[in-house]
C-alpha cells in the first residue's frame, strides 16, 4: 500500500510518500510544493493542486491524508489554510483515493509518542524509522512523512478494532 501525507500551506506544501510491504514501513518520496509569493492566491492554488495532482499520478497512492487546519488567532491565515487544504483533498478525490484527516497533535502523538512533541521530535523519529534518502528536507517535507506515518499507525488500530 502506497500513503501519501500533506501538510498544506499556500507557500509551501509538504509531500511525504511511504509504502507499507508486510506491516513495514519504507520512505518512497518527499518534498515541498513551494508557490510564487508574488502571484494571487488562485495561481498558487492551482500551483499547488497541479503539484499534488502529479504526485498521486506519479505514485498512485490508495491512500492520502492531510493535516487538519490549525486554528490560531490569525482568522485570515486560517481561511486561506483552508483553501490549500481543499485543493489538495479535491485532486486526491478526483484520482479515487481514500482521504483521511488528522489533527497536529493526532500526528504528534502517533509519531512520538507525545501530543505536544516539538518539530524537531517529530523530525528525528521520521528520520529513525524511516530513513528518508535526502540530504536536506523542510519541515514541511518531515510534516508531511510523519502524517503519512500517522494514517499507517491509525489504519492498524482501526482494523484491530472492526476485528473485536
Amino acid at each position: 500500500m502506497i500513503i501519501l501525507g500533506i501538510d498544506p500551506g499556500t507557500a509551501a506544501t509538504g509531500y511525504g510518500v511511504i509504502r507499507i510491504v508486510n506491516n513495514s514501513l519504507s520512505w518512497v518520496d518527499s518534498g515541498v510544493i513551494v508557490t510564487d509569493s508574488s502571484k494571487s492566491l488562485h495561481l498558487r492554488l492551482l500551483t499547488i493542486y497541479e503539484g499534488i495532482s502529479g504526485k498521486i499520478l506519479e505514485h498512485r497512492p490508495q491512500r492520502v491524508c492531510i493535516e487538519e487546519a490549525f486554528y490560531g488567532k490569525n482568522v485570515h491565515t486560517t481561511l486561506v489554510l483552508g483553501h490549500a487544504r481543499g485543493v489538495a483533498m479535491l485532486a486526491a478525490v478526483q484520482a479515487g483515493c481514500d482521504v483521511s484527516e488528522y489533527t497536529p497533535r493526532q500526528v504528534k502523538k502517533s509519531v512520538t509518542g507525545n501530543g505536544k512533541a516539538e518539530k524537531e521530535q517529530v523530525e528525528y523519529m521520521v528520520k529513525m524509522i524511516l530513513n528518508p534518502q535526502c540530504a536536506q528536507m523542510r519541515h514541511d517535507a518531515y510534516d508531511a512523512l510523519a502524517i503519512a506515518m500517522c494514517d499507517f499507525y491509525n489504519m492498524g488500530r482501526s482494523a484491530l478494532m472492526k476485528r473485536e
